[in-house]
């Protein structure tokens, strides 16, 4: 069957969008989603550039056209995986521009036309130059300005905010003036789940992946225990509001159970 031209293409699927969102009044929306985004350099080789830089920018400028479909559909928070700890062992040639992409797209969802409350998670540390302060001052411009929140992932990873999040619960013990062996004693789920990297997302509803890939790579292995997965087959770069619509009616659709 012959596709159809632009000209009828595209107020087809915008009339389908419509329909779509129409369906999904009143139903169950997820508050807190986590989304991979995947795909970016398989993207740019589909698309013909040579440089797959190109799959990193169209990538990040989807970023921002993301959060305001999220708003739109009322949910409350969103984490952007956009940079994994395993990712920073990349040579350099290669990780530099991917973080001055990043850098570029934080500032462009934190500027003050943004109605958004963003931060930047992970192991920050270790990002090369002076990556960490830039980042940290683009979301701390944006504090206390409600609205969506949003966590941005950079060189994160869900084995390591674990860790972390042990580590912080004792150091705090201590400084306060506890007994590590108290803690230790009586330590359980919630004194990780107050130290992770953002404990107000300390549980995910849903769990989107661009790409066809189906695995959670470290993403939110706390925070994941009870949310649901969503594989979608198209590469980040061309992930449509269609498609998200589409994830949110799979969404609505299932029984939560919580292991029970």
């Amino acid at each position: 069957m012959k596709l159809l031209p632009m000209f009828l293409r595209r107020p087809m699927e915008a009339l389908y969008e419509h329909r779509l969102a129409s369906t999904l009044e009143g139903l169950p929306r997820p508050q807190h989603v986590g989304i991979m985004l995947d795909g970016n350099r398989r993207w740019a080789r589909k698309a013909g550039h040579t440089d797959v830089r190109e799959g990193y920018r169209a990538g990040g400028a989807k970023a921002a056209e993301f959060l305001d479909w999220c708003a739109a559909a009322g949910i409350g928070h969103v984490t952007l995986f956009m940079l994994s700890d395993d990712n920073l062992g990349r040579p350099a040639d290669q990780l530099g521009p991917l973080i001055e992409i990043i850098e570029e797209t934080v500032r462009d969802i934190t500027t003050a036309a943004r109605p958004w409350e963003v931060q930047v998670i992970g192991s920050l540390d270790l990002l090369p130059g002076d990556s960490a302060r830039v980042l940290k001052e683009a979301a701390a411009a944006t504090k206390g300005r409600g609205g969506l929140k949003v966590d941005v992932a950079v060189g994160y990873g869900g084995r390591r905010e674990i860790v972390d999040a042990v580590r912080s619960a004792f150091e705090k013990h201590v400084a306060d003036g506890g007994d590590p062996l108290e803690l230790a004693g009586r330590f359980d789920v919630d004194d990780i789940s107050r130290h992770l990297y953002s404990p107000q997302a300390a549980q995910t509803d849903f769990i989107i992946r661009t790409s066809g890939e189906q695995r959670l790579s470290g993403f939110l292995l706390w925070q994941s225990a009870y949310a649901e997965m969503h594989w979608v087959d198209c590469y980040w770069p061309a992930f449509r509001r269609v498609d998200f619509l589409r994830a949110l009616r799979s969404y609505a659709s299932r029984e939560r159970r919580y292991g029970h």
